[in-house]
């Protein structure tokens, strides 16, 4: 009888979980920028953005909208499961943003609804 050998093949878990982790950013980061354009236009096709309220909330959102692309062209001039050092300050500023920016479009979203 022949054996075969077989080798292990060794897989590094923490670049899979740092990979698996900039694939959920991306994603969620990709979700956000949408309902964050989304909010600047219904703020435009209301015409509420030429209000003075209406102004600040598109400012808002456009500030917000600026963050998230600055810190996700970060996300993604790493390679999959690299990890940079201060990358978890990096995913931390992200979670910030990320959740005022959802923040801003569901005040966006209160605000033309309550006057439309």
């Amino acid at each position: 009888m022949r054996r075969r050998s077989r080798t292990a093949e060794v897989v590094d878990l923490d670049a899979v979980r740092s990979h698996r982790r900039q694939r959920l950013y991306r994603a969620r980061l990709r979700r956000v920028l949408d309902g964050n354009e989304q909010a600047v236009a219904r703020l435009f096709h209301s015409g509420l953005l030429f209000t003075r309220q209406g102004t600040r909330a598109g400012r808002d959102l456009l500030l917000a909208r600026q963050h998230l692309v600055r810190v996700g062209d970060l996300i993604h001039r790493l390679a999959p499961g690299e990890e940079l050092e201060g990358s978890e300050e990096l995913f931390r500023e992200l979670d910030e943003l990320l959740e005022k920016s959802d923040r801003l479009a569901s005040r966006t979203d209160e605000f033309v609804a309550s006057l439309v």
